[in-house]
């Protein structure tokens, strides 16, 4: 088994969305003692540049384009997505939504004629599905009765990501870390509750 783990937090290692994505990460490696891991980090030194003209280029025809610059790193990401079993995304909700370098990513592995195609019908998803595990953190609660705030990152990743061929999503959260410690502390706990249940009956 091959899991690529996408990490998005700028709080790298010491964010709630880290710490949750790193449990999936022990209970998938703990099903499959040897399974490999590839991280991609796209914050910090790992931050992914913006698709560029010659990219978009290439998604209004299917005409050869130049392979340099967006494409290429496009191109090396959809390869890597491709060959793991299993997506792990270690994920902040910023402003109701995915963060910015998470949406980076996504534009560069969302690309007509490589991982979806576009007919009459729609677009349709190329990729071969596989379990896809999201663990968000977020500093105010968006789910369960005590939500205070929209939520268009779960739909949004059901969305973009169906559309290319990945619809076994899984979402794991850490709500209220905004709230002090004994909110994060029962957030952990829901958490890790969470994680015990689903993957009291996982087969990779």
């Amino acid at each position: 088994m091959k899991i690529l783990h996408v990490s998005c937090s700028p709080r790298g290692q010491a964010s709630e969305s880290n710490r949750l994505s790193q449990n999936i990460i022990g209970y998938l490696l703990k099903s499959d003692p040897t399974a490999v891991l590839i991280n991609r980090t796209v914050v910090g030194e790992g931050a992914l540049s913006h698709v560029d003209e010659n990219y978009a280029t290439s998604q209004q025809s299917s005409a050869d384009v130049s392979q340099e610059g967006s494409i290429s790193r496009s191109e090396e990401l959809i390869q890597e997505l491709k060959s793991s079993d299993v997506l792990v995304i270690g994920t902040p909700m910023h402003n109701f939504s995915v963060p910015s370098t998470l949406k980076v990513w996504i534009d560069h592995i969302a690309r007509v004629r490589r991982t979806f195609n576009v007919s009459a019908q729609g677009k349709t998803g190329t990729l071969r599905d596989r379990p896809v595990f999201v663990a968000v953190s977020s500093g105010g609660r968006f789910s369960g009765e005590r939500a205070r705030q929209p939520d268009f990152l779960t739909p949004y990743l059901k969305a973009v990501l169906g559309m290319i061929g990945l619809h076994d999503l899984n979402f794991f959260t850490i709500e209220g870390t905004a709230l002090g410690p004994d909110a994060v502390a029962e957030a952990r706990t829901q958490a890790d509750q969470a994680l015990q249940a689903y993957f009291s009956s996982f087969h990779p």
